[in-house]
């Protein structure tokens, strides 16, 4: 029988107070999972969760770069609940240029926050997944990471080193019972997208078959399938929510 029920799961999810990695913690507690989230600031939709769901979403105020405060995190969710069932690595941020005008300090800080936070959340989570023999970890790559991009060096590197990251990681402990994949999400209605000018955001919708911007609950949904039980024989994969752009 396929679940997409998540009753009596304990999920972490990075990046969760806004945009796509809030909309997964909202698909998370409708689906019935108690949900903590990691980010610098508790989101604005924080009380409003907490009264819908009571006791079942937590926030963990962390710097997602820091192997000190993402080991903390995993251990205070492990503390509470004794184990972690789902793990998705959603942190993410852009700071956008040319190649030849990218600073180190703009290259070092999207691969911190995009890519190796994604490594420090997952090795610890990976080794409790283990020892339980059951888990999915699912990471927000992004069709940038699959096509490059003009102007996002440092962001399309982070995600095609998510991909990377992704597939070595199922490689290793599959045979644990734990499953690892990535979602690329194409153009999605997010705080990122909404600084693109008028004219960019014409030409975007023209390279995209279903004619659109994603929206976050699209994202939510391939994330919810790979984090359920719905999956059980998918690991490695790659799925691409970006209304056909990519094909």
């Amino acid at each position: 029988m396929i679940q997409f029920d998540l009753k009596d799961k304990t999920a972490l999810v990075t990046g969760g107070s806004r945009g796509i990695g809030l909309a997964v913690v909202r698909a998370f507690l409708d689906a019935g999972a108690r949900v903590w989230y990691a980010s610098r600031t508790r989101s604005g939709a924080h009380d409003e969760l907490e009264a819908s769901f009571p006791g079942r979403i937590s926030w963990l105020q962390c710097d997602v770069t820091s192997e000190a405060e993402a080991g903390a995190a995993v251990e205070r969710v492990v503390a509470d609940a004794g184990r972690i069932d789902i793990l998705v690595n959603n942190a993410g941020i852009t700071k956008d240029n040319l190649f030849f005008r990218m600073s180190l300090e703009d290259w070092d800080a999207v691969l911190r926050t995009n890519l190796t936070s994604a490594f420090l959340f997952s090795k610890p989570v990976a080794r409790q997944m283990t020892r339980q023999k059951s888990g999915s970890i699912v990471m927000v790559s992004s069709v940038v990471g699959l096509m490059g991009n003009g102007g996002q060096a440092n962001y399309a590197a982070s995600k095609a080193g998510i991909i990377g990251l992704v597939k070595s990681i199922a490689r290793e402990i599959g045979s644990r019972g734990v499953r690892v994949n990535a979602i690329a999400p194409g153009f999605i209605e997010t705080d990122m997208t909404a600084e693109l000018s008028e004219a960019v955001r014409e030409k975007s919708v023209q390279a995209i078959p279903l004619s659109r911007f994603g929206s976050s609950d699209d994202v939510a949904g391939a994330v919810l399938f790979l984090a359920s039980d719905a999956s059980t024989y998918i690991t490695g994969e790659v799925i691409r929510v970006d209304g056909g752009m990519g094909m």
